[in-house]
């Protein structure tokens, strides 16, 4: 993702109202993730660092964390020294994605000090250090030793050295004609050319450089690169960029050109980093916590569809049935014209008027031959009916799965235990064991709300959707659901509901499915009492009659907003 030195530029930018601003508390609610809360105006800001592997970043944040009763050591050292401090100054080194946090504050007997929060984001190797007025290290999230790191030592008590930078040029300190001198376009990738020469370029940056052109040449690079870095100069526009066909995913502080067909616009970066990793971190715990579940589901799948490939090669081979059937027929016809040892009989097929040769056993009775013939026509007609029914349930089986792989895609953490519990119940996987005081909790249906003001709920697995259609609804409420395409139960409890709440229910039904990347998706609707359960069918399946369909395409954005619980 595009957090890089140009977004750090903007983000520094944004945080320069938190200057004299008094940190008033410090919280460690991840492993990875410090809050520092800053008043100022009135007002607490939760000022976010994180040094995530993946996710590192900093941002003000809205999100509510649980914090552990026992606060970590690092963020005990941190209150000691900066909380109840003033904020003096956040600022970006170069263009690098290294900001740091100047902070003046008073010691235990009252003397003025002065620290510094210094956060690192280069992906792994992200860190957080603190030093004081001589750059001394107070402590540092990641400790490198000299023997783990041949470049610089991150120890308390050690001098602070800046990470090792590759010597590239700040793009701000030159114009597009003198970024010439550092471009070979005999080399060609002028993209990659741009990213090793340029401090704090991302890839997603210089595509966008090289792509503002048709060609790079003397006269269109200068020019591109010029219209970009007064883009970039201009005040912010939050953008979430997604491109439906190839399922990529950017967010940046401006538009971009490059290949994508929906943009998203946010009121600030620090709401597009909130909405945007919010949605990534859930979704990283709940890959953490259904990853066994995910493989079992997609083994279950992989089973089925095999299973089902071979059952339709052997109905296939049940057709034959028909010509057994012929030939016992003819032989029993024409068993006076067969004699003892007869390998073979040619008869008239007088429901074609054609000649067959039937094989005979020469060793057999002719009136043998005619039973051997009537025995495999029976025995296929069983083995095709018992095909048929095996056929039937191994699809029952894959559609089953193919709805729970579809639900897994949209789950939360609270939501993984259902699905557990509900492969158990019918015999999937082994019941988990439980105590005797467990209280299990109350069902907690997604809801929504509409443009118009209706509440619109989602069922997230096929507990809810049971429970949703079955028992929560009313007969009168609409109902919706994708046409042929595994996905959620969506109901809208209002007497009355609007077109666009009609839409909007539409639109939720596609997202919570299959195809919800998709655009132009097929959804039907009806009224509860046109759905019907049949006896002794797998949790969520249904039949429906009576329906509409409309065609809609998810608003990520839209219905983010529409999210009530």
């Amino acid at each position: 993702m595009a957090y890089d030195g140009l977004f750090t530029r903007k983000m520094v930018d944004s945080l320069q109202f938190l200057v004299d601003g008094r940190i008033h508390k410090i919280n460690q609610p991840e492993n990875d993730t410090l809050i520092i809360v800053v008043r100022q105006n009135r007002k607490n800001h939760q000022l976010l660092l994180s040094i995530h592997p993946s996710f590192a970043r900093m941002h003000l944040t809205t999100k509510k964390y649980d914090n552990p009763f026992e606060p970590p050591m690092f963020a005990r050292v941190f209150r000691k020294h900066i909380e109840g401090g003033i904020v003096k100054a956040v600022r970006q080194i170069g263009n690098d994605r290294r900001v740091e946090i100047d902070v003046q504050s008073k010691d235990e007997i009252g003397d003025t000090i002065y620290r510094t929060v210094i956060l690192e984001i280069m992906g792994k190797h992200s860190n957080l250090i603190l030093v004081d007025e001589q750059r001394k290290i107070i402590e540092g999230f990641k400790h490198l030793t000299p023997n783990t790191n041949q470049y610089r030592t991150v120890m308390p008590g050690f001098q602070y050295e800046a990470p090792p930078t590759q010597n590239k040029i700040n793009p701000f300190e030159l114009t597009g004609h003198e970024v010439l001198k550092y471009i070979d376009f005999n080399s060609g990738k002028i993209a990659r050319q741009l990213l090793e020469n340029f401090e704090g370029f991302s890839p997603l940056i210089t595509n966008e450089i090289v792509n503002r052109k048709q060609f790079m040449t003397n006269e269109t690079l200068p020019a591109a690169y010029d219209t970009i870095i007064d883009e970039i100069n201009a005040p912010p526009t939050p953008v979430f960029h997604k491109n439906h066909e190839t399922g990529k995913e950017d967010f940046y502080f401006m538009k971009l050109n490059l290949f994508y067909d929906d943009i998203d616009e946010y009121e600030s970066l620090h709401e597009l980093l909130d909405r945007y990793y919010d949605a990534r971190g859930e979704r990283e715990r709940v890959k953490q916590r259904a990853n066994d579940l995910v493989k079992f589901v997609q083994q279950q799948l992989h089973k089925y569809q095999n299973k089902l490939n071979k059952l339709i090669d052997e109905q296939e081979g049940t057709k034959d049935k028909e010509t057994q059937q012929l030939y016992g027929e003819l032989i029993t016809a024409n068993i006076y014209r067969i004699q003892q040892g007869d390998k073979s009989l040619e008869a008239l097929n007088y429901y074609t008027g054609e000649d067959v040769t039937i094989p005979l056993n020469p060793t057999k009775a002719p009136a043998v031959n005619a039973q051997i013939y009537y025995k495999k026509y029976n025995k296929l007609k069983t083995r095709e009916h018992e095909l048929h029914h095996q056929i039937e349930l191994t699809k029952e089986n894959i559609n089953y799965f193919e709805s729970i792989e579809q639900q897994l895609a949209h789950i939360t953490v609270d939501d993984i235990d259902d699905i557990r519990d509900e492969l158990a119940e019918q015999g999937y996987m082994k019941q988990r064991k439980q105590s005797k005081k467990t209280k299990k909790p109350a069902m907690q249906i997604q809801s929504y709300t509409s443009t118009d003001g209706d509440t619109i709920l989602v069922g997230k697995n096929n507990k809810q959707n049971d429970f949703l259609t079955n028992k929560k609804a009313k007969k009168h409420h609409l109902w919706f659901h994708t046409k042929d395409i595994p996905g959620s139960h969506v109901v809208i409890l209002s007497d009355e509901p609007s077109e666009a709440t009609i839409m909007e229910a539409a639109m939720l039904s596609g997202y919570y499915s299959k195809a919800g990347n998709s655009a132009q998706i097929p959804v039907d609707y009806t009224e509860i009492k046109h759905v019907h359960k049949p006896s002794g069918a797998k949790p969520g399946f249904v039949t429906y009659d009576n329906q509409k369909t409309l065609y809609t395409t998810p608003d990520y954005n839209h219905i983010q907003k529409m999210k009530s619980t």
